[in-house]
């Protein structure tokens, strides 16, 4: 039968399954193919901490959605317009996230007694009617996976771990995505292993011709290219978009990176990709602890490479004192942190803005950094590039904010030509005429003189310093003058922080406040307000210490700020400290991002309009 092909302007889709289906290698694989085709693409995985969760069960399900559209656009989407659920446990545990009418597709073979026990199901929700608001469709996706693969002698097991490919290629068909791109990426990952990848191979063809030749599909869909700028894309995370930046800022400085870091869970990965940049001077090295990371960068600062550590909130808690040091010494090293939910161990899978009072004042003594946030994944990449060159500039270490949520979302990222990215302005002190290694120049930096440099030898260290000499020093004069000229010297980095630029009215009743990753939610929010008659302005902050010289004017011409943040109001606390005005606050702590809609109805519960739209 004569298939009908739909084009619609975006869909969400999600994929979800144990955590040992395969959904978040699924999931990538399905982005991966969309992104190329020019579509814009925005993802969300979502994962279990457990290393493997009792299989099965409801603390198991792994998750991956992706929003695609042939417009711009800022979020993974709200709720899924289609479910792909492994199993009973993956239906029960997102069904509340779908859309009404949503496409649900069903693996019913998984739904049998054991595994609906697991799930907690007294009762199939394929037999109570408890799934009548929604497009069911029941597919035998464990047995068709099966059958396509008979004639490889291959255990039970291997041919059912199968099954997610079979799945892929179904919604490749169902969404118009051609196969062939993951077919060459499964010839690169088991070319040495020629039964699997044929199994492989055979279920996502399989999965793609069921689509063809049932009948309970008589439409499929497409969605066009979106109208991007012109350019070269690649689909990035938010992690690999962070690596690409500092081995971007290494070339453009034209010294080595160095990287010193501990694994952990959101970060680990930027450790993973560096490593993969040894032939552009990169050198990584994976320490024993937090402490040890950053303290290799500190002495990779001082024989003056560009230096970096990466890690998540509880990492930063440990690398507190050795940033201490860096402030002390001051030299150059770039700390990201991959927030993550918290307190101690928390939520390592989850996401969370609540480490920004700890990066601005989690360090004992007076010890100011710099602090930046990027906004998206692919503002990873911007922020790192910008993050090293203040670093290198000003002599002191910058603490960048990511997260959870853009360090495994991903989206296309326009590669810029070289010689767009900004130029590094520094240089290694060399001659020793009227050398002291604390004479400052005018922003009040430091030289930065490479030991072994003749004429260049001189301390540094822990202990407190005499002004210009470098000598250690106790003398309480000499400490407060030390002490403020460190404090200046960030301060003398807003003269190349740009001016906080108003998103709408430049003055009116409501300002949207924001830094990080709620800023393509609010952007959604404020346009679909918008729509609804409902103004509101919006203002994205990368830069938190120094914030924007204006940003105490910008913030007067406004009535109302709301301030929505995945915490309990650190951003806020910050803003009325330092401006002494009040701020509307709007806080969520679910391990989650916001969602377009919250941000929406906020807006119509501030000003007075739309209740529980």
């Amino acid at each position: 039968m004569a298939k009908q092909v739909q084009v619609i302007e975006d869909v969400t889709v999600r994929f979800a399954g144990d955590s040992g289906d395969g959904m978040q290698l699924t999931g990538s694989q399905f982005t991966d193919t969309t992104a190329s085709l020019g579509t814009d693409v925005g993802t969300l995985p979502d994962f279990p901490a457990e290393i493997r969760a009792p299989a099965g069960s409801l603390a198991g399900v792994s998750g991956f959605q992706i929003h695609f559209s042939s417009n711009d656009i800022q979020t993974p989407g709200d709720s899924p317009d289609v479910l792909v659920a492994m199993n009973p446990a993956a239906l029960k545990v997102n069904l509340k996230d779908l859309k009404p009418n949503a496409t649900i597709i069903i693996n019913t073979n998984s739904f049998d007694l054991k595994n609906l026990k697991l799930a907690n199901y007294d009762v199939s929700p394929l037999e109570d009617g408890s799934l009548s608001g929604f497009n069911v469709v029941p597919v035998e996706l464990t047995k068709l996976t099966v059958t396509a693969l008979e004639g490889l002698s291959l255990s039970p097991k291997e041919k059912d771990k199968c099954k997610n490919f079979f799945a892929l290629g179904l919604m490749y068909w169902l969404y118009n995505r051609p196969i062939e791109k993951t077919l060459q990426w499964l010839e690169s990952k088991f070319k040495k292993k020629p039964e699997i990848l044929e199994a492989n191979q055979r279920a996502l063809k399989s999965g793609f011709y069921y689509g063809e030749t049932t009948e309970i599909f008589t439409t499929r869909y497409d969605v066009k290219p979106a109208k991007l700028p012109k350019g070269v894309y690649r689909n990035v995370s938010g992690n690999e978009a962070v690596a690409l930046g500092f081995v971007a800022a290494s070339l453009r400085a034209g010294i080595p990176l160095f990287l010193g870091s501990y694994p952990i869970t959101p970060a680990s990965e930027i450790l993973q990709e560096l490593s993969k940049y040894k032939d552009f001077g990169v050198v990584t090295f994976q320490a024993e602890d937090e402490i040890a990371g950053i303290a290799s960068a500190i002495g990779a600062a001082f024989a003056g490479s560009l230096a970096l550590t990466t890690t998540s909130g509880p990492g930063l808690s440990l690398k507190t004192e050795a940033i201490g040091l860096a402030v002390i010494t001051e030299l150059p090293i770039a700390i990201v942190n991959v927030q993550r939910g918290g307190p101690s161990t928390g939520l390592p899978t989850k996401t969370e803005q609540a480490d920004l009072l700890q990066a601005m004042y989690g360090r004992h003594g007076e010890a100011p950094v710099v602090v930046m946030a990027a906004k998206s994944p692919v503002d990873c990449f911007y922020a790192s590039v910008e993050a090293a060159k203040i670093a290198v500039e000003f002599m002191t270490p910058v603490i960048l904010l990511t997260d959870g949520y853009l360090a495994f979302g991903s989206e296309p990222m326009k590669i810029p030509a070289f010689d767009e990215l900004p130029k590094f302005n520094f240089e290694f002190r060399k001659n020793p005429e009227g050398f002291y290694p604390y004479l400052r120049n005018e922003n009040l930096v430091r030289p930065w003189a490479i030991p072994g440099t003749p004429g260049l030898e001189h301390r540094i260290g822990g202990l407190e310093k005499k002004d210009v000499y470098g000598n250690i020093s106790y003398e309480p004069e000499n400490h407060e003058i030390m002490i403020n000229n460190r404090k200046a010297k960030i301060e003398k980095v807003q003269t190349v922080v740009p001016d906080a630029e108003v998103e709408g009215d430049k003055s009116g009743e409501l300002l949207i406040l924001s830094w990080g990753s709620t800023y393509g939610a609010i952007k959604e929010g404020i346009r679909k307000a918008a729509a609804e008659g409902y103004k509101a302005s919006h203002l994205h902050l990368r830069y938190i210490h120094p914030f924007p010289k204006n940003l105490g004017d910008v913030l007067k011409n406004f009535k109302k700020i709301l301030i929505p943040e995945m915490n309990k109001g650190q951003m806020a606390t910050i803003i009325r400290s330092t401006f002494l005005m009040d701020a509307i606050q709007f806080n969520k702590v679910k391990g989650q991002p916001f969602k377009v809609a919250e941000i929406e109805n906020k807006i119509y519960e501030v000003l007075g309009g739309k209740n529980g739209k």
